[in-house]
């Protein structure tokens, strides 16, 4: 068991780290409308996964508190909100596309504003595999080893795009091929970090996971409007990054009904 939630909770970390490697194959710029369309397809696979891995199983484990069964997903949602309001706001850092850096004014070149932004974005997805990944080691919650499993590879899929997304970017700034894949490399580090202490925290605290998962879901769906919907909504007006945030909704949606 420990060998499968090792490999599970690296998967997403290996999809950012191949997304970054692209910087060795591909030109220093990314044309806008790619961009635009792998922002999309990651930003429909994190609300697909937030709401079939995340809420869904939140409301169903809470299904013994009746009509209430809402308040853990509800609670636990906007916590995970207020997280990331948090972050947002004591962390330096500098969105794609973006002149003016957000968060405290620090002394901090545009790349490391730029890698703290995906870092802070990365966190709830490490989260986010590490709580259904507490879920299934409790034995007690319904949610399967390859419920999880399907979690982390959805996680993966749209970390590849982002790891790009980072890489290139940092290319196109003046940093070699090698630290420009290094630094999208170190993003995806946090992931099986805030796993880890997701799994250790809902350990100890096993009836709190519905409010985990929640939390989880919250954290991620304000990183998608917060960061990923205005990026692929930026510029001349395109339809790109709609039509791909549907692609990432549906082949998420698919993973986690038929296989999960």
């Amino acid at each position: 068991m420990i060998a499968s939630i090792a490999q599970g909770l690296l998967i997403p970390f290996a999809g950012t780290s191949l997304g970054s490697a692209c910087v060795f194959f591909l030109r220093k710029t990314l044309n806008k409308q790619i961009q635009r369309a792998l922002t999309g397809f990651a930003a429909g696979v994190m609300v697909a996964a937030s709401i079939w891995s995340l809420l869904l199983p939140a409301i169903e484990q809470s299904e013994s508190m009746g009509k209430l069964s809402f308040i853990p997903a509800v609670v636990g949602f906007w916590i995970g909100i207020f997280f990331l309001l948090f972050l947002d706001h004591v962390t330096p850092h500098l969105h794609l596309n973006s002149k003016e850096s957000e968060g405290p004014k620090k002394n901090f070149s545009r790349t490391t504003k730029m890698l703290l932004a995906v870092t802070i974005h990365n966190i709830p997805e490490g989260m986010a595999v590490g709580v259904v990944y507490a879920g299934y080691i409790s034995g007690n919650t319904g949610i399967t080893a390859m419920a999880a499993l399907v979690l982390a590879i959805g996680i993966a899929i749209q970390n590849f795009p982002e790891g790009a997304i980072i890489s290139l970017p940092l290319r196109s700034e003046g940093l070699s091929r090698s630290k420009s894949f290094l630094y999208g490399y170190l993003s995806g580090v946090v992931e099986p970090i805030a796993a880890v202490i997701t799994i250790l925290a809902a350990g100890i605290i096993t009836p709190a996971l519905p409010y985990l998962l929640s939390f989880a879901a919250g954290a991620m769906l304000y990183v998608v409007v917060e960061e990923l919907i205005p990026e692929m909504s930026a510029g001349e007006h395109s339809n790109i990054g709609t039509i791909f945030f549907a692609v990432g909704f549906s082949l998420m949606m698919i993973l986690d009904v038929a296989l999960g």
